[in-house]
């Protein structure tokens, strides 16, 4: 197993990618701390773990609250001991079609909100933890819209590009300490974020013709939160079916 005995902390891991991240880990001998503010969606993930005989626990954390993310990294180290590896995964699409000058206020603060000031949170209150272990992996959830122009879904987009500033700004400050930091990059995956889009049209888009699957993503964090990638950090890992080669 490449992460036997391994503390991961997974935040909004109540449907989507973040599930199939934690269940992924968990397959290969993590102990999951799930979070998300989907209580039903969060302890069915931990729930699900622990059918399959792995070690998880459900804490309610909303990421754009300070408290709640330092009280989630305690709950993690009080409970496993340590906190190996962490997956910053929460995020939210919100009402994002529309050209720059159409988005309102609201709907610009909810997606930096959650998105990067969430991951920058995370970091926050993650990084001390394993500085003073001198180890320790994150890793990131941006977007493909985090490389790219992406036209409709500025505000979303620029989200991502603010993750993946924070993801190699981290790995320069904290490779010293033995800390990894990197960011994945999918395209539009099959979760619930994309029900309410245009699927034949962001399958046409796609040089694969499909829309990618949870577990291929969550395949990624795993082999960026093991050994196997122990050289790498500061990369925004493109996991798009080719759309950033066109």
């Amino acid at each position: 197993m490449l992460l036997h005995n391994k503390t991961v902390l997974v935040t909004g891991a109540g449907s989507g990618i973040g599930r199939a991240a934690a269940l992924a880990l968990a397959a290969e001998g993590a102990n999951l701390v799930i979070s998300d503010v989907n209580v039903t969606g969060g302890e069915k993930t931990a729930d699900q773990i622990m059918d399959s005989g792995g070690k998880a626990l459900f804490v309610r954390a909303d990421v754009t609250k300070s408290d709640d993310m330092a009280a989630l990294v305690n709950v993690t180290v009080d409970t496993f001991g340590r906190l190996d590896a962490a997956v910053n995964n929460a995020g939210v699409s919100g009402d994002m079609q529309g050209r720059l000058h159409e988005f309102n206020e609201a709907t610009f603060d909810l997606i930096m909100n959650v998105n990067l000031k969430g991951v920058w949170l995370c970091l926050k209150h993650e990084l001390p933890v394993m500085m003073a272990q001198k180890s320790g992996v994150i890793v990131n959830m941006s977007s493909i819209s985090g490389l790219i122009g992406a036209p409709r879904i500025g505000i979303y987009a620029a989200s991502k590009h603010g993750v993946v500033g924070l993801t190699r700004t981290a790995a320069a400050e904290y490779a010293r300490y033995n800390i990894r930091v990197n960011a994945i990059c999918p395209s539009f995956t099959d979760t619930p974020m994309v029900d309410s889009m245009d699927r034949e049209f962001i399958v046409s888009v796609n040089p694969m013709k499909r829309l990618g699957r949870p577990e291929e993503i969550a395949a990624g964090v795993v082999w960026l939160c093991s050994e196997q990638s122990s050289f790498v950090t500061g990369q925004a890992l493109a996991m798009d079916g080719g759309l950033s080669a066109l």
